[in-house]
């Protein structure tokens, strides 16, 4: 694989421009873009940690927050490997195992509570599981047991298979049943099976404080912890938690992140070693349509317009998003990747200016590599 660094400032001038107009407007104090694309990569940076002029300038190597992206490179990935494995199956109701998530002896009749005996892995992988999309359970819990607990006896909204919503409490949960099959950790797990095979060597859950130095800090929380966030996870609900669950919770940055979309578009293979077979990718990749809602693949997100991914990216294309301003858009059929870090959520969640950004970085991205589309 050949890194190109210094020719992206002239290949992705459109680019960026828009990351450094973005920049400027205060969508985010910086970003890192990496860019695969058959055997060549690119990454180019913009801004600094902060909007303050001394403030340390972005790097290639800088450590961002991933939010959600937690959810396809750590917790998805884990559960292909462990279907592959024959040690997780997707069919399997998630009260098989997560008894109670449907106590044996519950004797409610409510409609809904009763299909809770029918949501399966897969829902949850396919956010079709009917759960809602978000708990504050922060504002009660104090440590991971907490959540779980009501995680596990929060009522579905819709019957499973209805309808595709984006859900937080089904990856909490996902993340559990990892934990209990493999009999480890998540962070454990991640680590031992996907980071270090992949060689992510600053891929992890709680990074340690020697690295804090190089982490994008994210939101200066006035509401909940009162301080600057920088090094310890964003999301509440994952800090309450100890800083690893199946939501979220992971730092990387973009090379090891790049290191882990070329093992997917080669088949699930870096180097010598095959991490997961090319039919696995194939089946957690496809569409999952639900009557309602825009259908996402096994944890993927699909570029369905409006998309992030903007206007070029395949239909066999897959990717996630994450809240503090982080992406991953895979497209196996151009060769193609782009990684767009960002600490959007500084100071302030507030600001949702990258909404209009991320498809637009990604337009101009494929019409610099291919003005024929």
């Amino acid at each position: 694989m050949m890194a190109d660094i210094a020719p992206a400032q002239s290949v992705f001038s459109n680019a960026l421009e828009i990351l450094n107009r973005a920049v400027r407007e205060r969508a985010f104090p910086g970003a890192v873009l990496a860019v695969g694309h058959s055997d060549q990569q690119w990454i180019v940076t913009v801004g600094r940690f902060m909007y303050a002029e001394n403030a340390p300038a972005v790097q290639s190597d800088t450590i961002y927050d991933l939010a959600s992206l937690t959810k396809v490179v750590a917790t998805t990935t884990a559960a292909m490997i462990m279907v592959e494995r024959r040690a997780l199956v997707l069919d399997k109701p998630v009260a098989f195992y997560l008894p109670d998530f449907f106590p044996p002896y519950d004797l409610a009749t409510d409609a809904l509570w009763e299909a809770r005996r029918e949501v399966t892995v897969r829902h949850l992988l396919a956010h079709t599981s009917g759960l809602p999309a978000y708990e504050q359970f922060f504002l009660r819990a104090r440590e991971k047991f907490h959540v779980l607990e009501e995680a596990l006896q929060v009522p579905l909204e819709e019957l499973p298979g209805t309808r595709t919503l984006y859900s937080d409490v089904g990856f909490i949960l996902l993340g559990e049943i990892i934990e209990r099959v493999s009999k480890q950790s998540l962070d454990r797990f991640c680590g031992d099976e996907i980071f270090t095979p992949l060689e992510m060597t600053h891929t992890c859950f709680n990074p340690p404080e020697a690295w804090r130095e190089r982490i994008a800090p994210t939101e200066l929380d006035e509401r909940f912890r009162k301080r600057l966030i920088q090094g310890e996870v964003h999301d509440e609900n994952a800090w309450v938690m100890g800083g690893v669950a199946g939501h979220s919770g992971l730092f990387g940055t973009a090379g090891d992140l790049s290191r882990f979309c070329r093992m997917m578009l080669k088949g699930g293979r870096m180097g010598e070693k095959q991490l997961m077979s090319p039919d696995i990718i194939q089946e957690f990749t496809q569409p999952c349509p639900a009557a309602k809602g825009a259908p996402r693949a096994l944890g993927w997100d699909k570029p369905i317009e409006p998309s992030s991914s903007g206007r070029y990216f395949s239909p066999g294309s897959y990717g996630h998003l994450g809240y503090t301003g982080t992406s991953v858009w895979i497209d196996p059929d151009k060769e193609l990747f782009v990684i767009l870090l960002t600490n959007r959520v500084h100071p302030s969640r507030a600001n949702d200016a990258i909404k209009k950004i991320r498809p637009a970085i990604h337009d101009a991205v494929i019409e610099a590599l291919a003005p024929d589309k």
